[in-house]
């Protein structure tokens, strides 16, 4: 535990990609199995432990310290695990408001005060093994005694182990370019077999350290890496080269099927399995096959013409996101299908090296074998040049597009973002003027500014009903002289958030808005964020509901 504390401290104090990316490298090739195997899990977000939960933690800790000073600190702090970690005493050594301040003055800068009691042996897997044989009554007696064997890092490092949450800027992909690194394998071979093997991954390690030979994945339903696109940087391609297509604003999705047991699967961008989300997709895919598209809800068509239509909007795609049983009711409101881009492999041929050309024309002659209740193939655009191409994705205002994909006809199919290939051109975003209302201090190195911020806007009767959140798209300056206005302008406190004075105008971009009932003002926006801070707009020149559910689509 010592030597992952260690890492998740480094990791927190670097925003260097490079130095994060060395850091993991050392840490693979010195930790022992099983120990680096859970702990690259517990930083790529692929650890649960039901019976562990922050409520949990809060209520353990309300035994051992003084409930007030838990929620003075945990506003101070901005984080629960860490929180936790400097206040669970000491054995043998009280708490309280001074303890804490000398353990937050060296917590977080490599100079801990848990030094004054060595921890004893305890490794992550051990760790890991008590956690996942917890239960819902035995869990706050487990968790406890593994507390009480750690300083001040190792019960940071368990708890964010435990709750997940990490935030040190280690994404999946960071982690399986530092697998690939670390033992010189190429990193599209870990990114099949990362997803086709549970954690702590002891086949992908003894293949990477050259133990054992590469896992045989002909009986799995195994993730292929997704192939990107880059940003348009320059508003014209030779459409002779590129073809054209809408992009579909749903989730992008892989559906496998496969292996000697006929399995079927469906994996998110990120390689996450959904699969118990979507039950009918399941059911309804019946081929041999690999195919690539997006997921989406069925909906009214809209767009006319110019577009496929037949999809709603993401937000009511986010109904069905995130749940482990669907009940009968929601696949009747929300019934999902999948518009296909894309096919990588079929009766065990693997497509992904053809042009897309080739691979173009097989999936035309492939959709058809799927239910058209389910499935349907994604149209191109057929537009005279690059010229006409803009026109039509400029007037294309259907709720499920989010823009136009171009993609080069000779490509063949390769993981991430390589240049040239593929582009995305999304629409230009919408923008309107808001007030801000309320804030809340952000997480990880924003635990001490206040960077989530509420806005609204003015109702015909005068009332300012709030329509978003956002909390990016602004600089670091900006970042400190918004925390600063929250401050001096604080009206009420409801906890961890702020009430401000209803002054300052925000330009808030955002990709799109539709109806909802979990909101006063009836609306809520796709991807908010600051674009502009108006300190020249006076709060009563924002902009109305009304100018706002005109733009719903």
């Amino acid at each position: 535990m010592k030597r992952f504390a260690a890492l998740i401290d480094r990791l927190i104090y670097t925003r260097s990609r490079n130095t994060k990316l060395a850091l993991i490298v050392d840490y693979l090739k010195h930790t022992p199995d099983p120990d680096r195997g859970w702990a690259i899990a517990a930083l790529t977000e692929s650890l649960d432990f039901p019976a562990v939960k922050s409520a949990m933690v809060r209520a353990l800790l309300a035994t051992r310290v003084d409930e007030e000073l838990f929620r003075l600190s945990r506003h101070f702090v901005g984080d629960t695990a860490e929180t936790a970690a400097l206040l669970w005493p000491e054995p043998n050594k009280g708490t309280g408001p001074t303890r804490f301040a000398e353990r937050s003055r060296g917590a977080r800068s490599g100079n801990r005060m848990g030094s004054e009691t060595p921890p004893s042996s305890l490794s992550v897997g051990q760790a890991v093994d008590a956690l996942s044989a917890a239960t819902r009554s035995d869990a706050p007696a487990i968790l406890a005694s593994l507390l009480d064997r750690l300083d001040a890092d190792g019960r940071y490092a368990l708890l964010k182990l435990a709750l997940g949450g990490m935030r040190v800027g280690v994404s999946a992909r960071l982690a399986k370019q530092a697998f690939a690194q670390a033992f010189a394998v190429p990193v599209d071979d870990v990114e099949e077999l990362w997803h086709a093997i549970p954690p702590p991954y002891g086949p992908l390690f003894a293949w990477g350290e050259g133990r054992a030979p590469r896992p045989d994945l002909a009986d799995v339903a195994f993730f292929r890496p997704f192939m990107l696109a880059h940003p348009l940087a320059e508003e014209s391609v030779d459409l002779a080269d590129y073809a054209a297509e809408w992009k579909w604003d749903g989730i992008r999705v892989q559906i496998v099927r496969g292996g000697g047991g006929g399995e079927t699967r469906i994996y998110s961008r990120g390689g996450e399995e959904i699969s118990a989300a979507f039950p009918e997709l399941l059911s309804a895919f019946d081929q041999e096959a690999v195919i690539d598209g997006e997921l989406l809800v069925r909906g009214e068509v809209q767009g006319g013409p110019e577009t496929q239509g037949g999809a709603a909007s993401f937000n009511a795609l986010q109904q069905r996101l995130g749940r482990k049983t669907v009940s009968k009711k929601m696949l009747a409101d929300y019934p999902a299908f999948v518009r296909v881009y894309d096919l990588l492999g079929i009766d065990g041929n693997d497509l992904r090296g053809l042009p897309w050309t080739e691979r173009r024309r097989q999936l035309e002659a492939f959709v058809p074998r799927l239910a058209a209740s389910h499935f349907d193939l994604s149209e191109l655009i057929d537009a005279k040049d690059f010229a006409d191409l803009a026109e039509r994705r400029a007037g294309a205002r259907d709720a499920a597009i989010e823009g136009v994909m171009l993609k080069r006809r000779d490509a063949p199919y390769v993981a991430g973002r390589r240049a040239g290939l593929w582009y995305k051109w999304k629409r230009d975003p919408l923008v309107a003027d808001c007030v801000m209302m309320y804030a809340q201090r952000g997480n990880g190195r924003r635990a001490s500014f206040y960077s989530d911020y509420s806005f609204g806007c003015w109702s015909d009767e005068g009332e300012l009903l709030p329509v978003g959140k956002a909390y990016s798209g602004f600089t670091d300056e900006e970042l400190k002289w918004l925390d600063k206005f929250v401050r001096d302008h604080t009206l009420n406190r409801f906890g961890p958030v702020r009430e401000v004075e209803k002054s300052l105008v925000l330009e808030v971009a955002f990709d799109s808005i539709h109806t909802s009932k979990r909101h006063k003002s009836g609306l809520a926006m796709r991807f908010p964020r600051i674009s502009r801070i108006r300190r020249d707009k006076p709060a009563e020149e924002a902009d109305r509901i009304a100018t706002l559910r005109a733009m719903v689509t």
